[in-house]
């Protein structure tokens, strides 16, 4: 439980510093652009674009994937039942209203992580900008103060996993 503790006081300390950053209303701003490409609605078009062009194994890579990564989400997320930052933090609030209670892990970061992961390997020249893409919406979670930066980490590493377990259960 100390262990727990500790972690928890580093977290805290990095999202105040977060949010102590001299340009943090420009960096909101962009932040809930970012964050918005992450919301779902546009990996659905992008399943139907590869099924569309006929890409059905990646159309049963990403549906595969995302089953199994919304299922591990709501798992830890009920599990865990960690308080948003809003919620826990004296004279705190956040820049947006989240769609749920908890914030361990960021389901947000976890889908872009996923995508980012099954990208990279369909389309290789362009991980660097499918990762920073990803990186950049675990960053716009905790900026607009709905995560701690566990969370957003934890998402990275759900996604990703998920993602990795799909390309070797289903393969292409």
């Amino acid at each position: 439980m100390l262990f727990l503790k500790s972690i928890h006081a580093i977290d805290v300390h990095t999202f105040y510093w977060c949010m102590a950053r001299k340009h943090r209303v420009l960096i909101t701003n962009i932040g809930r652009a970012i964050s918005k490409t992450a919301d779902g609605p546009l990996y659905a078009v992008l399943a139907m674009v590869f099924w569309y062009l006929g890409e059905m194994a990646w159309v049963m890579i990403m549906g595969t994937g995302f089953l199994f990564e919304r299922l591990s989400y709501f798992i830890l997320k009920k599990g865990f039942k960690r308080n948003r930052p809003a919620d826990i933090l004296d004279n705190f609030s956040s820049f947006i209203i989240p769609s749920d209670k908890f914030s361990f892990p960021s389901g947000h970061t976890s889908g872009a992580f996923f995508m980012a992961f099954l990208l990279s390997d369909w389309f290789p020249d362009f991980q660097i900008g499918w990762y920073l893409w990803a990186a950049h919406v675990g960053l716009a979670r905790i900026f607009l103060g709905v995560h701690f930066p566990t969370d957003t980490l934890m998402g990275a590493l759900l996604g990703s996993s998920c993602a990795m377990f799909a390309l070797t259960m289903v393969g292409v």
